[in-house]
């Protein structure tokens, strides 16, 4: 049966309760309204519970604001809870539309390298084949709903816990994420080999020789702002360079990395983090992601136009982030999904990410195994150099306007 429950004052949600209630879940609400699932969102993000940063409230809010709401995204906020209404899950998804299909997916578009649930971490620890069968159930009931739940980007394990949404049937995502596994207290050359470092260092001094060499991670607003400027402004350039159209371009995308950046979070840091060198003529390289106090992970890059770039100002830089995330205890670094020649300089691991298509409705049942079939196929392009080539020269020739990750740009 479907009734209404009410989450917050003012704010409705689509409940739905099961005549079977297996596990935990006792119910499934969905909630089309991104201040509507703020409250809980917010509890579900502490760090005593479990999701990535790609998964905050702050980056999602940013990108529904500004992209999503663009390209006709609505929000489609899954909350479960158990029979007393203490939230144990939340799945932040957007529904749109497509071909007649309702399509419920991660919000965040292609920006995220990770996706997941918000989880209670003493229900992640847990949760079984009963949970995800609730959840689905649920799904499957809710009124004006999805027709095909589109999981794209999943780890399988995330700060050591296995991701319970693994329990679908899934496959191997389009790509890969290389990652760099750091251990504590392990000395700096084992995260970076002397000789490489020692090339790098080679290179550096041409850069030291530059009025103001620094590297930093940006902490002000101005500092923010006058880095993305310049980031925006060399960056249509490079993609042309490659024949790559300009995501950045695309509408909103610009105003959502521009909030995400400048909006601060309770421990201090940003949405987004900045890491650059610099001098005090340019900006000579520019590296941006999130970090959760245990990983950080990569989302965009770019260098200069200038003979700076002669120096590989993008490698030292990953370098000078390497050392600095390592130095306060974090596990992982990955630089985004791609298979580009900087990542494997650093990263010697591959992190396994999973893609699960699952019919939630009878149209869903068609176009559920097509769309699996359709990443499988673009997954193999992907692994085949023969094949990548030729879809390049492909989309050079067509030059369509379609999304890139922003990730594929050399850091030499």
């Amino acid at each position: 049966m479907a009734t209404t429950a009410v989450l917050s004052k003012g704010r409705s949600a689509d409940q739905v309760a099961s005549s079977v209630q297996p596990g935990r879940i006792a119910r499934v609400d969905i909630v089309r309204d991104m201040a509507a699932a703020e409250p809980i969102w917010r509890v579900l993000e502490r760090p005593e519970h479990v999701s990535t940063p790609y998964q905050r409230f702050d980056f999602l809010n940013a990108w529904q604001r500004h992209v999503g709401a663009a390209e006709g995204t609505e929000p489609f906020i899954v909350i479960a809870s158990d029979a007393e209404h203490r939230p144990l899950l939340l799945l932040p998804l957007g529904l749109e539309r497509r071909a007649g299909l309702r399509i419920a997916s991660f919000l965040g578009g292609k920006h995220p390298t990770f996706n997941m649930p918000l989880w209670h971490r003493d229900v992640a620890k847990t949760a079984g084949a009963g949970e995800i069968a609730a959840l689905i159930a649920g799904l499957q009931a809710a009124p004006h709903g999805a027709d095909v739940l589109a999981l794209r980007q999943q780890p399988l394990r995330w700060r050591d816990l296995a991701n319970p949404m693994a329990l679908l049937p899934h496959q191997p995502a389009v790509n890969d994420c290389p990652v760099l596994v750091l251990e504590p207290g392990a000395p700096a050359t084992d995260r970076i080999s002397n000789s490489f470092r020692r090339r790098l260092k080679s290179k550096e001094k041409k850069l030291q020789a530059l009025p103001g060499y620094r590297y930093a991670q940006a902490t002000t607003d101005a500092d923010i702002e006058r880095l993305l400027a310049a980031f925006f402004r060399i960056k249509p350039i490079r993609m042309a360079a490659q024949k790559l159209p300009d995501v950045f371009a695309d509408p909103g995308v610009a105003d959502f990395i521009r909030q995400a950046c400048l909006t601060k979070l309770a421990d201090g840091g940003r949405a987004i983090d900045i890491h650059a060198l610099q001098s005090d003529d340019e900006m000579i390289a520019l590296f941006a992601g999130v970090a959760d106090g245990e990983r950080y992970s990569m989302m965009f890059n770019t260098y200069t136009l200038s003979d700076a770039a002669r120096y590989s100002p993008g490698l030292i830089l990953m370098r000078s982030i390497i050392d600095h995330y390592a130095e306060r205890g974090y596990r992982r670094i990955d630089l985004g999904i791609g298979s580009d020649d900087y990542k494997k300089m650093f990263c010697k691991d591959l992190e396994p990410i999973v893609d699960s298509y699952v019919a939630l409705s009878p149209r869903g049942r068609l176009a559920a195994p097509a769309m699996a079939a359709l990443a499988r196929a673009k997954r193999t392009v992907k692994q085949s150099p023969a094949l990548k080539q030729m879809a390049q020269r492909l989309r050079a020739v067509l030059q369509r306007k379609g999304p890139a990750q922003a990730t594929d740009e050399s850091a030499t």
